[in-house]
């Protein structure tokens, strides 16, 4: 879940293997409560995982004469008045939740990050270790994200060997868009949720088996607040803002465009249609993150997209050479 605005609880998040048609679930209640599944990576980059048994989280009852002391409880009524009693001396249930409101809104999203993050670092060592550039693709709705991703492919398909995993809430829509651009898919559905995780993106790696050398590209959610809490094991995020937007977009999500390594200025081709002042947006982008690249590009017309591929052909080709 996401624990700031709870959008994932009791989501049923799946992945799509849109070659073979495979359905499988990710279930958010296995990572979140008794069931713990710890992963390694080795130095060749492969995984194995397992899980730890129920029986280590086990909540047992306390005797007291185990222990060698009681435990008075004190209640305050409404009048003010309190009272005490001592628990039944001859078996205490062992509880630290009895009174207990539970952990704090920050308290849980600390722990969720924290737990991604180790994920996320997993995720990291397997890419490097098959010299792998994955990138983190993020927006708002309609900034044309799949466009730009197909675009891509089309153009560079000949050049790098390109795998995606296509977040959405919901359909395989987007991930078929991507087939037909002529690349291995996997669809990543997160139901309720508005961001991919990074025990996602490891499922989906399994699925998508990309090859040694290759770059993953992940198309995550449209949505440009929670995307940038959560690390992926990614490169490098790619924010993508489209001219339809605003300018002042960067100034209203810092933290995402701050996250962002690069930020792609799109559908510049519409330019002379809108009001819209990108020099002053490119300003608004520098303000909040001094060292983004800022690229403007069109996915209709290609404008400018010379310059985006440049950086994907230096940026793979380094990690291929950090691997050696």
């Amino acid at each position: 879940m996401c624990a700031t605005c709870g959008c994932n609880s009791g989501a049923k998040a799946t992945i799509v293997n849109l070659a073979t048609g495979r359905v499988s679930a990710i279930a958010h209640n296995e990572r979140e409560h008794h069931q713990h599944v710890h992963e390694h990576v080795h130095a060749d980059g492969t995984r194995h995982s397992h899980d730890h048994s129920d029986r280590e989280h086990d909540h047992g009852h306390l005797n007291l004469e185990e222990a060698g002391h009681g435990h008075l409880h004190e209640h305050v009524h409404a009048d003010g008045t309190r009272h005490s009693y001592p628990h039944d001396q001859a078996n205490v249930h062992a509880h630290d939740h009895a009174h207990d409101h539970g952990p704090s809104v920050v308290d849980l999203e600390a722990r969720l990050l924290a737990k991604n993050d180790t994920l996320a670092a997993l995720n990291r060592a397997w890419f490097a270790g098959r010299e792998i550039l994955a990138l983190n693709l993020v927006s708002s709705p309609g900034s044309g994200k799949t466009t730009l991703l197909e675009r891509t492919i089309r153009d560079l398909k000949s050049d790098l060997g390109l795998f995606v995993v296509e977040g959405d809430q919901a359909t395989t829509a987007d991930g078929e868009r991507i087939r037909g651009a002529g690349a291995p898919c996997v669809q990543v559905n997160t139901g309720t949720g508005c961001h991919l995780e990074a025990d996602m993106i490891a499922r989906g790696l399994d699925e998508l088996k990309p090859s040694f050398g290759s770059v993953v590209l992940i198309e995550n959610v449209g949505n440009l607040v929670c995307p940038a809490l959560f690390d992926l094991g990614e490169h490098a995020k790619v924010a993508i803002l489209s001219v339809t937007e605003g300018e002042d977009k960067p100034l209203k999500y810092p933290h995402m465009f701050s996250a962002a390594q690069i930020v792609l200025l799109n559908k510049i081709d519409l330019l002379p249609h809108l009001d819209f002042d990108i020099e002053k947006a490119a300003s608004n982008i520098a303000v909040v993150n001094p060292d983004a690249i800022v690229f403007r590009v069109s996915a209709r017309s290609g404008e400018g997209l010379d310059r985006w591929y440049d950086w994907i052909r230096k940026e793979a080709s380094a990690a291929n050479a950090h691997a050696v």
